[in-house]
């Protein structure tokens, strides 16, 4: 890992002078600055931190400046690019660099630190997914607190200094070499070919790979569950991973939902509260050790109830949290007065108490609709303690939420220990939104733009783009506080995860935003975005505004779609407001409105079609537009997404067409990249600074230009789904040529499994075993075991960092296991805003932990790939430093002789050097 050089004289002094330096190109009105954790740096804070100051060195565009401090000195330190107010624009990513002064240094000795900018990637090894997982017991945790701070150790009474180089160079490339050189003889002259080659120290000929499953937690099955899987099973789910050779299980999230009571609360991504544990994955049986046994009888007769083919979402939740409620009679003093409970509400109280406040508030008025709450509906501090007091009538259901999230909590926390034990990474789900009825949007209304809609526009999963009904983020009140909220969930999922998919990472460079009276989300526009001004538009002569922003209804249209029943149509959801010309009437003028005006129209029955087929050409009809007028400033418009689909378009003029397209290519493709990047990068870091947790990013859909530079430069592993290839005019990825910082799959839950992708498409699937298998054969109609065996095998032998296999494929390599039907496997259909995510395994985990033989196939096919294998000794195969890199760390020794000379360190960043890189002391 990449960090400053220290180098020194021997003499003793009051005051040394430091000096920075770092080449970085920056664009204008960007400057350089160091910042720290101590005054003459800034304690932090950026606005007092030393701004540096540019000079040319050759090509190179150097920033330098410099600070005295007295000897003995120490810190820890960040580089920064900022704009002319010091507003960060963005941070360097990976580890605080840091320094150690000695005693005894001349105060006419200069120190210099010549540093190289780092990566995100710089800092994947200490990442709690390896430092206290995979590598847990070869870690040295003595030497943790000095990892990337740079000592010079004095010798009295000696000629000399000993100095050690040591890096960590993860992804260097065949018969390169590592070099360290500087301004003394012994380091060449800053001449490469007399520089210091370095040795290599590890064993590893390759970048460390690892393996995982996926499974949603509601998908498991064990033999102790009440009908949906439970926090406790993910130890068996363990077993199994070590077993497979598996070093990670991924989850989906596992928020508390319940916004509603009813089974549409199964969506995992609507959060009730980003901070709550769902009660649905307790356990009742391990509340208590001394169960009455009318209530073990009644756990026994609902495991026998509620053990079907799929989740019975509102069953199961109402039958745990009943047995809970029995049980928390029983005992609540005990556990509300013991010393484990205080110490748990007292670490988070702060999510805690408007939590169970909300959820007394929800069961109380019968919704979760804020707005129906009277003197509640606005959240304050006061109303929240009167609440909450235990002097109130109603204290017992308030404490009943807690004991459930303690509970939730120390079930969670043991398997997450065990998982860790067992050098398996648990991964969660943060989701990209919340729920618009939520505890975070009663809390924090100010963070949310409450009048607006998320979703994504049309891709691979939905032509008609999604629309998930979160309100969408208000970054600009974020920022004031430094994103705080997100920084206390990052810090949440920390206390049971060691890694992290970020869901829809998109939303972090721009987010797809819909009017909140959309119910598709076709009809939206990326904010941030720069939109079409009045002004521009006018000057490519396009003018009659009205025509191209409302939609366009003519009589001819009106008779293709509805037929005989046009007439119908017309009468109930139009006005004629010229001849043949029609615009819809106040009460159906939104998707919304149309949906509602439907439900409750009597004579839309006698139609000869059906309902949904006449909503959908509604719908149709009121997003024929060209131009989307922004809501709050009338001269801007943004081009609707396929604007070339829409009649509005067809009928336009050439001129019209010819500017339009190209204004509509402008702003998807070119015209946001710099905005969408800077707005990233002002966003992510605080994200992923939060925590020490592996972060991984869902890249897929309509992808900017400027996401996977980014990505890259803050070390965010991406997502490479076969059928979805990020390459133009592919129909199918080669995973043999992903890159090393992604996670690979055949599938994930937002589409069909292998085996129903396989049956789906009869000539897709002969393009696939001509293209991708090489065969000329006839494929067989079923993903056979062989079938599957060879597309796994294909994903375990990619480079990428991580092979993550949702367990429904996993299974379709022995056919015992294929006898469900292929489509019952699907977790979600993201073309159905009100699916059901009742998904549950066929097999229970212990039937899976006695099939060694399905255990031995996986375990072949990720050892021979080369992936890491865990032990299921819970041994550490190899070092940190031997294993996370190609090259591994390099070393040597150097002594210098005349340690009063002024000496400098040349640094380079980690990732893929020349042919002769420059070495940094780590």
């Amino acid at each position: 890992m990449v960090r400053p050089g220290l180098f020194s004289g021997s003499k003793p002094t009051n005051s040394v002078k430091i000096s920075f330096r770092l080449p970085y190109f920056t664009k204008w009105g960007e400057s350089l600055l160091v910042c720290g954790s101590v005054p003459v740096l800034g304690s932090w804070n950026v606005k007092k931190g030393v701004l540096l100051s540019p000079f040319h060195q050759g090509d190179e565009l150097i920033w330098g400046g410099s600070i005295t401090v007295p000897s003995g000195f120490q810190c820890q330190y960040t580089y920064y690019v900022v704009d002319d107010n010091r507003n960060v624009l963005r941070a360097e990513m990976g580890r605080k660099r840091g320094l150690v002064l000695p005693e005894g240094i001349q105060s006419d000795q200069e120190i210099e630190f010549r540093d190289l900018w780092q990566t995100g990637s710089d800092a994947i090894p200490f990442t709690s997914a390896f430092k206290d997982v995979i590598f847990r017991q070869s870690w040295d945790s003595s030497k943790e607190a000095t990892i990337g701070v740079n000592h010079i150790k004095l010798v009295p009474e000696a000629e000399s200094i000993v100095v050690q180089f040591k890096v960590s160079c993860p992804n260097i490339e065949k018969d390169t070499s590592i070099y360290v050189i500087g301004s003394n003889t012994k380091l060449g002259n800053w001449k490469v070919e007399n520089g210091l080659k370095l040795s290599y120290s590890g064993e590893s000929e390759t970048p460390w790979r690892g393996a995982g499953v996926a499974v949603p937690m509601f998908s498991v099955r064990s033999e102790s569950d009440l009908g949906v899987g439970e926090f406790l099973d993910l130890k068996l789910l363990v077993d199994w991973a070590v077993a497979s050779g598996f070093h990670l299980v991924q989850l989906l999230p596992i928020n508390d939902t319940s916004v509603h009571q009813m089974w549409w609360d199964s969506y995992p991504y609507s959060s009730l509260s980003v901070f709550a544990l769902h009660p649905l994955y307790l356990r009742v049986q391990a509340l208590s050790e001394k169960i009455p046994e009318e209530i073990k009888q009644e756990i026994e007769k609902a495991k026998q109830q509620l053990d079907g083919k799929d989740v019975d979402y509102e069953a199961t939740l109402t039958t745990k949290l009943s047995i809970a409620k029995k049980i928390f009679t029983r005992e609540k003093d005990l556990i509300l007065y013991s010393s484990s409970f205080k110490e748990f509400f007292s670490e988070n109280e702060g999510w805690l108490k408007p939590y169970a406040a909300f959820c007394f508030l929800r069961d109380f008025f019968g919704t979760s609709d804020r707005t129906q709450w009277g003197n509640f509906a606005h959240y304050s501090e006061i109303k929240l303690e009167k609440l909450v007091s235990k002097e109130s009538l109603h204290y017992e259901i308030i404490s009943f939420h807690y004991y459930v999230q303690y509970h939730l909590h120390l079930q969670l926390s043991e398997a997450a220990e065990y998982a860790r034990k067992k050098g398996v990474i648990l991964k969660g789900d943060l989701p990209i939104g919340v729920d618009r009825n939520s505890v975070d949007t009663w809390v924090y209304p100010n963070l949310f733009r409450m009048n607006t809609s998320t979703g994504a526009p049309p891709d691979y999963f939905d032509k008609n783009g999604q629309n998930w009904g979160f309100p969408t983020y208000n970054w600009e009140e974020m920022s004031k506080d430094n994103y705080a909220w997100w920084r206390a969930r990052l810090t949440q999922m920390a206390k049971y995860f060691t890694a992290y998919r970020i869901d829809h990472i998109l939303g972090f460079f721009r987010i797809w935003e819909l009017p909140d009276h959309a119910a598709t989300g076709l009809v939206g526009k990326f904010r941030p975005s720069i939109p079409l001004s009045q002004e521009e538009l006018e000057r490519e002569g396009i003018w009659d505004f009205n025509r191209l922003s409302r939609p366009y209804i003519r009589k001819e249209l009106l008779q293709e779609k509805f037929g005989a029943a046009w007439t119908f149509v017309a009468t109930n959801f139009l006005n004629e407001y010229d001849k043949n010309c029609y615009e819809f009437k106040e009460d159906s003028n939104t998707e919304k409105k149309i949906a509602s005006k439907l439900k409750t129209s009597a004579e839309s029955s006698l139609l000869l079609e059906s309902e949904d087929e006449l909503r959908r050409n509604l719908f149709h009809l009121s997003q024929n537009v060209v131009l989307i007028r922004d809501p709050e400033d009338p001269r801007k418009f943004y081009p609707r997404f396929n604007l070339e689909d829409t009649t509005s378009f067809q009928d336009l003029d050439d001129h019209s067409k010819n500017v339009l397209k190209r204004l509509y290519y402008d702003y998807y493709f070119h015209r946001q990249e710099n905005l969408w990047r800077q707005n990233a990068l002002k966003t992510l870091p605080v994200l992923l600074n939060s925590s020490d947790m592996l972060a991984c990013g869902e890249d897929l859909g309509l992808i900017p230009s400027c996401v996977h530079p980014v990505m890259q430069e803050l070390g965010l592993v991406g997502l490479r789904i076969q059928r979805m290839p990020n390459e133009a005019g592919q129909e199918f990825g080669i995973p043999s040529q992903y890159s090393y910082m992604t996670v690979c799959a055949p599938s994930c839950h937002d589409c069909s499994t292998m085996r129903a992708w396989w049956e789906e498409d009869e000539e897709r699937r002969r393009r696939f075993f001509k293209n991708v298998v090489e065969s000329d054969a006839l494929p067989p109609d079923q993903c056979v075991p062989e079938v599957a065996h060879f597309i796994i095998r294909q994903h375990v032998e990619a480079p990428s960092m991580w092979a993550i296999f949702p367990l429904q494929d996993l299974m379709a390599l022995k056919e015992e296991y294929t006898t469900r039907p292929a489509a019952e496997e699907t977790i979600n259909d993201p073309t159905n805003p009100k699916h059901y995510w009742r998904y549950r395994v066929h097999v229970t985990l212990e039937t899976l932990n006695k099939d060694n033989e399905l255990k031995n196939i996986i375990k072949d096919l990720v050892g021979q790939s080369g992936r890491s294998v865990p032990s299921e000794k819970s041994e550490v195969e190899a070092s940190l430093v031997s294993v996370l890199s190609t090259a591994g760390a390099v070393f040597e020794t150097l002594q210098l002789a005349g340690a009063g000379e002024k000496i400098r360190l040349a640094s380079e960043s980690n990732g893929v050097p020349g042919k002769d890189a420059l070495a940094a002391v780590s």
